[in-house]
């Protein structure tokens, strides 16, 4: 008999509601003894089903849930099916081109909460956030060959999940090839190296994609300043829109030459890239007097944990602060945010308070997200990590 794990009274609204995530402090009681990975059933106190999950008595999610059906279990079947949606989502949505890339399974956004799988060419980075994922990967490995025949998949590990989730895996090819010298792929008009093995992310921020297209809209005859530029893509794009200097800060060395290879692929000489770290630069910048039409703010999260949101807001403050210092007026300030724990409104109201505090006026032209092959699930919106306000300051 599967395992029960048996709610604590009144707490089952949520998970009705299709949330897929259940705590230690929603649960009352074990009907049974699930190992970490395991099956089990969701039930009320008074034993009334709600789903099928799989539990980790390591995480914090003791219970991750995947299916509201009571006929339909957590099973091959099911990834196939799961699989199969996905897929059919983004060839609508028409990401799925012969050189381009995307994100295939985004994980609660399609219902596969702790898997993620992003598409580069011919090749696959799957990323496993669940124990309970990792522990049938060769089942998901062997239906994405069976629905997509890719020439590869490359697994990548996520910082911080192994001691989230007791999860033990090493980056490295799992089958099929790999680009000895990385690939590259077509994205927005423009071409990008991306190197699956040491690359940020699986590789490549597909998600930022239509935020690029859009910020570049501002960018013709203006000065801009893209910060944690990375492996370009915002920097660039300004660049073949017309911007009339272009300046890329990472401080990262190995990020900066992926830069410039990236510029140099595309015959765009009108941009440079310089290390430093970004609040120092900024800082130092302000201090010259220096003036930009666009400023582009896409740090790495700074929330991991809620414990780490007061300080994480201290540094999107700081960066907004001396961003706002930097903009000539009419300028425009694209904010990006990927820290899940961080809402929109928080972003919003930080910049209320300093548009006060620096005598600016601050106008919200566009609240932005991920691309489409991002979605978010409505019974799950903590999964909704990236935010990115389009403003203009006066």
């Amino acid at each position: 008999m599967t395992p029960h794990v048996v709610l604590q009274p009144r707490r089952a609204r949520p998970f009705f509601g299709r949330h897929p995530w259940v705590f230690a402090g929603a649960i009352g009681s074990l009907d049974g003894s699930p190992a970490d990975g395991d099956p089990v059933v969701l039930t009320t106190h008074e034993g009334e089903f709600v789903a099928h999950g799989l539990y980790n008595g390591q995480s914090q999610i003791r219970v991750r849930l995947y299916s509201w059906d009571e006929a339909a279990p957590v099973d091959a079947a099911f990834f196939r099916r799961k699989l199969e949606s996905a897929i059919d989502l983004r060839r609508r949505l028409d990401v799925m081109r012969p050189d381009g890339a995307c994100r295939l399974v985004a994980s609660e956004g399609d219902g596969i909460s702790g898997l993620v799988v992003d598409r580069y060419a011919d090749w696959l980075a799957v990323q496993f956030t669940s124990l309970a994922l990792y522990n049938r990967r060769e089942v998901i490995f062997g239906l994405l060959e069976e629905l997509l025949a890719p020439a590869g998949i490359y697994l990548r590990t996520e910082r911080g999940v192994g001691k989230l989730e007791g999860l033990q895996a090493q980056d490295g090819p799992i089958r099929g090839t790999v680009p000895a010298e990385g690939l590259v792929i077509a994205d927005g008009g423009l071409r990008f190296r991306v190197d699956l093995a040491e690359g940020q992310k699986t590789g490549f921020y597909l998600d930022q994609r239509d935020n690029r297209v859009a910020v570049a809209r501002f960018a013709p005859g203006r000065r801009v300043l893209d910060c944690f530029t990375y492996s370009g893509g915002f920097a660039l794009h300004a660049t073949r829109a017309g911007a009339a200097e272009v300046i890329g800060v990472d401080s990262s060395e190995p990020a900066l030459r992926l830069a410039q290879q990236n510029a140099e692929l595309n015959g765009l000489g009108h941009v440079r890239f310089e290390k430093a770290a970004v609040l120092d630069d900024l800082a130092a910048r302000v201090e010259r007097g220096e003036k930009f039409g666009v400023v582009v703010l896409d740090p790495p999260k700074f929330a991991r944990r809620r414990e780490a949101v007061e300080e994480a807001l201290r540094g999107y403050r700081r960066l907004q602060a001396l961003a706002l210092r930097l903009l000539e007026p009419g300028g425009i300030l694209a904010m990006c945010c990927c820290s899940g724990l961080i809402t929109q409104d928080m972003l919003e109201v930080l910049l209320a308070q300093l548009a006060a505090e620096e005598r600016r006026e601050v106008q919200i032209l566009e609240r932005r997200g991920p691309a489409a092959d991002h979605p978010v699930s409505v019974s799950c919106l903590e999964s909704h990590y990236l935010k990115c306000l389009l403003l203009r300051v006066v």
